[in-house]
């Protein structure tokens, strides 16, 4: 009684935690459909669901069906093996046991019906224990059936690249599969066969229905097997054997022939275990085994690595030359290197303050302020209270007076970690806390008379006379870490306003709605948490927002992509706050391309729009080229939307991913190299800029900037970045990715003459380091309870020349607060450092500026008396400003042309006043 007790509480108590399991995947099942109705993506979570269900349940099946099949031969000789121990069991009536044997009472149980089911139990636990294989194969199930084709093939085996992206992943995925089922059954009904014949040697235990099954099985594994090379052979295309990587002279020479060897020597090795069923010559098989060991072990590993030794080595340029050819272009291909458009830079140094004045967008966009340091600033000046925060700056260009700016920008996150102790309650951070607040923006060029930034967009509400902020709350940033509760009859947090707090209801369709005593009750179980149902401030008309950091957000939705670390806020034209996330396409199968940490291909083909206050997403294709994007938005044919979509506004804001970047010019330092034999010797690597950043040499982080390139007639957005050769300084080309739109995403490069040495920003810096007048400031500030913060040291490509800007900031030791109290300008063999960028420029040109006004103003146009002027007069005026205009136009000179084109309007109205008179 006391067994039965504890049995029938074991069994209670292993069922309610099988049954608080199942109800915590129901619940988690039930609320992601809630949550993907309420973003409208639900269809591609069905499709998602619905092919990890399929792929699963059909694994489950082939492991179940094929295991209770093989079973089902073992059925007679296990109940001849039960009818034994029942007749052993019996006792003798001529015989007097001292100790008698225990009667086995479940033999009697064992019928032919319950063996059926009992197999039939171990087929299917088996089954479902083994189906977790296919559980995250969804992905390349769907990928298999919806390949995209690429247009272009490898160059061994003349398959398109879509096979190795698409289907070789798959084909493996089925090989694992067959073979892990073969071994398996195999090992299941080879021990019952064991168990058959206790008594006989370890050898004679399986009798001869044994061996003939058991070879049928291991005649399909050596067929299985034989696939396997097969398969090994395009595996040699990911080979690191030689200098580059991919399949290699050996592999291809030598290992390929070894792997073709090896598949045929095995089917003929099953093939000799299948005969002998019937020839019985256990002697062969045994042979057949040996031999494809020894064969394996010299055809896979001896003679390779003979001709890797003795005929590659000595002469190794000659035998990998093709194949380094072969890295080196699908290296580019897959990462995009091939597009890049080269260009010479020919340098000079005859820049002028002219040039200067010409090229006055350029100047003015030159970015003076460090994300790092004035994240800081942001914080002290911009946080108004401790529980906001900044967690990242950003740069951007907005159309501020009819003409591009550049600017810095950061969201005003609520961060529910920096709330006291006090505040950390359940409602305050459910229902309270909800939010965060607006944005700061500040110009990346100017700066107060303190040594802050002077701000476009500051304080809570926000504060500007450029941009009106409609909607600045943000539910959804990257610090929305938590779920919250809005629409509730507590009061929501808004803003902080003196010694008050501003409150508001949120009117917008985001998160979950708790319209359901269900929906309360699934959200308590998910969070578990009984303050869902008990709290009286929660309503039907309630809205329950989570997953809302953007960054998990998106993946969510779609985790077949991976994203860029640097999602960025943007204010469209109505007020409203988006973020726009890079989204990239990855492979690790791209044939011969040098992998990366994640894969071996990428491309920027979605970028991806999140609504900060509704938490909307879209995701928009800006690469149809890409086949892996072709092939998703075949399974997902609603979860996309075409670039043509995206609203003008925020298409406007789109840049070019510094990440994806980053990853192009690491590999564009050496895959610019594209003579084999070049590339083999490492005759022209190059390296990414150095830089001098709070006293330490550190890599040169891309930078955004807003600048006319060389034969170029207008400003674009660019991401740029410097190249220096290995284990030198000067600077030998730089690199430019194009963000505005019509040009999005075109690569250029920009090489400097060999011959020319350009300074590259090290020795730059080396030259501040030089300059006593420049070290002696610096030094003297750095000993007075104050730190020296030497920021971004910027390569402004301007005509043909090179300028050099580099902001000295000021940090007190006692304060968070830097401040920018000096720019370095060089140029040439000049080093200049002013209080600001304009006096620089000024000193670094020797012009004074004032003189050089009042020499414009003697040089312009004698002024007239307009009351006396004949219309004749004006007549003539007029042609010859509209003359001169042309002129201007043609020589590509916008700010004559401007001043020009001013006059002209001046002088037509004056001559419409004169005519109506």
């Amino acid at each position: 009684m006391k067994l039965f007790s504890r049995s029938l509480i074991i069994s209670l108590l292993f069922l309610i935690i099988l049954g608080i399991n199942f109800l915590g995947v129901g619940v988690n099942f039930y609320t992601d459909v809630l949550w993907f109705k309420n973003l409208n993506f639900i269809d591609s979570f069905w499709t998602i669901f619905q092919a990890k269900v399929v792929v699963r349940l059909g694994v489950w099946l082939l492991f179940s069906l094929f295991i209770y099949f093989n079973l089902l031969f073992t059925k007679k000789l296990l109940i001849k093996l039960i009818e034994n121990l029942k007749r052993s069991d019996k006792p003798d009536d001529h015989v007097i046991e001292l100790n008698p044997k225990k009667e086995i009472k479940f033999l009697g149980f064992l019928s032919s019906k319950r063996i059926n089911l009992i197999y039939l139990l171990i087929s299917i636990v088996v089954g479902f224990f083994f189906s977790s294989i296919g559980a995250n194969s969804w992905k390349m199930v769907l990928e298999f059936l919806n390949a995209s084709s690429f247009g272009s093939t490898d160059p061994i085996f003349n398959k398109d690249i879509s096979f190795y992206i698409f289907k070789f992943p798959f084909y493996q995925f089925i090989y694992q599969l067959l073979s892990t089922l073969v071994i398996i059954t195999g090992l299941i009904v080879g021990s019952f066969y064991l168990l058959n014949n206790r008594n006989s040697g370890f050898f004679n235990r399986i009798n001869n229905q044994g061996k003939y099954h058991l070879s049928i099985l291991i005649s399909l594994f050596f067929l299985l097997k034989a696939w396997g090379y097969r398969l090994d052979m395009f595996q040699l295309l990911y080979s690191s054997r030689g200098v580059a990587f991919g399949a290699s002279y050996t592999d291809i020479h030598a290992q390929l022939f070894g792997l073709k060897a090896l598949s045929l020597i095995t089917i003929v090795l099953a093939i000799f275990i299948f005969i002998n069923i019937f020839i019985k010559k256990t002697k062969l098989i045994i042979g057949g085994i040996v031999t494809l060991f020894i064969a394996s072990l010299l055809l896979n590993t001896i003679y390779p690595g003979i001709v890797q030794q003795y005929q590659v080595e000595p002469n190794e340029i000659a035998k990998e030359a093709p194949y380094i050819e072969h890295n080196i272009k699908f290296t580019r291909e897959a990462y995009n290197l091939d597009e890049i458009e080269k260009r010479d830079f020919d340098i000079k140094d005859d820049l002028t303050y002219d040039d200067i004045i010409d090229n006055e967008v350029t100047i003015s966009n030159i970015r003076l302020w460090d994300n790092r340091p004035l994240k800081t600033t942001y914080g002290q000046i911009q946080g108004i209270r401790s529980y906001y925060s900044f967690n990242d700056i950003d740069i951007d260009r907005y159309q501020i007076n009819d003409k591009t700016q550049q600017v810095m920008l950061g969201a005003r996150e609520l961060n529910q970690k920096l709330l006291s102790n006090r505040a950390k309650t359940w409602v305050n951070k459910r229902l309270n806390y909800t939010h965060g607040f607006g944005l700061a923006m500040s110009p990346v060029n100017r700066v107060s008379p303190g040594g802050l930034p002077e701000f476009l967009i500051k304080d809570i509400p926000p504060e500007s006379k450029e941009f009106e902020i409609k909607q600045p709350r943000i539910y959804y940033g990257e610090l929305t870490d938590e779920y919250v509760i809005v629409n509730t009859s507590a009061k929501e947090f808004d803003y902080p306003e003196g010694d008050k707090n501003n409150y508001i209801r949120y009117n917008g369709d985001g998160g979950v709605k708790l319209s359901s005593p269900i929906r309360r009750l699934a959200f308590a179980a998910k969070y578990a948490t009984l303050k869902l149902l008990l709290n009286d401030n929660i309503s039907s008309e309630s809205r329950l927002m989570f997953n809302r950091n953007i960054k998990t957000r998106v993946a969510k939705i779609a985790p077949f992509l991976k994203y860029d670390n640097d999602p960025y806020l943007v204010i469209n034209n109505s007020g409203e706050l988006y973020w726009i996330h890079d989204a990239y396409t990855t492979s690790n199968r791209y044939p011969y391309s040098e992998p990366q940490n994640w894969g071996n291909y990428i491309r920027n083909s979605v970028k991806v729009i999140t609504n900060a206050y509704t938490g909307k997403v879209k995701f928009y294709v800006v690469d149809n080229s890409d086949p892996i994007i072709r092939t998703y938005q075949k399974i997902f044919p609603k979860l996309f939307s075409k670039f043509e979509e995206m609203p003008a506004d925020l298409k406007a804001h789109i840049r070019y991913p510094e990440d994806l970047f980053k990853i192009q010019a690491d590999l564009y330092s050496i895959y610019h190299m594209e003579d084999p034999t070049v590339f083999y010797n490492k005759e022209d690597l190059w390296n990414t800029s150095q830089e001098n950043y709070a006293g330490t040499a550190i890599e040169m982080e891309p930078y955004y900037t807003l600048i006319k390139l060389p034969d170029e007639e207008e400003e674009s957005f660019l991401l740029m970045l410097p190249f220096t050769p290995i284990k030198k300084n000067n600077m030998i080309s730089w690199l430019a990715a194009k963000s505005d739109h019509d040009d999005y995403g075109k690569l250029v490069l920009y090489k400097f003459p060999k011959r020319e040495l350009v300074y590259g920003p090290m020795q730059i810096e080396a030259r501040i380091d030089q300059n006593s007048e420049i070290s002696k400031q610096l030094s003297l500030w750095n000993q007075r309870g104050s730190r020296v913060i030497r920021g971004n040291l910027l390569t402004i490509p301007i005509k043909n020349s090179i300028l050099y800007v580099e902001p000295i900031y000021l940090q007190a030791e006692q304060s968070q607060l830097p401040e920018l109290k000096k720019v370095i300008v060089s140029y040439g063999e000049n080093v200049i450092m002013e209080d600001n960028l304009k006096l620089a420029l000024q000193r670094l040109f020797r012009v004074n500026e004032e003189n050089r006004v009042e020499d414009k103003k003697e040089e312009a146009t004698p002024i007239v008396d307009d009351e006396n002027l004949s219309v004749k007069g004006l007549v003539n005026e007029i042609s010859e400003l509209y003359n001169s205009s042309k002129e201007a136009l043609k020589a590509g000179n916008w700010t004559e042309y401007g001043k020009l084109i001013e006059e002209l309007e001046d002088k037509l109205n004056l001559l419409q006043d004169k005519t109506e008179k």
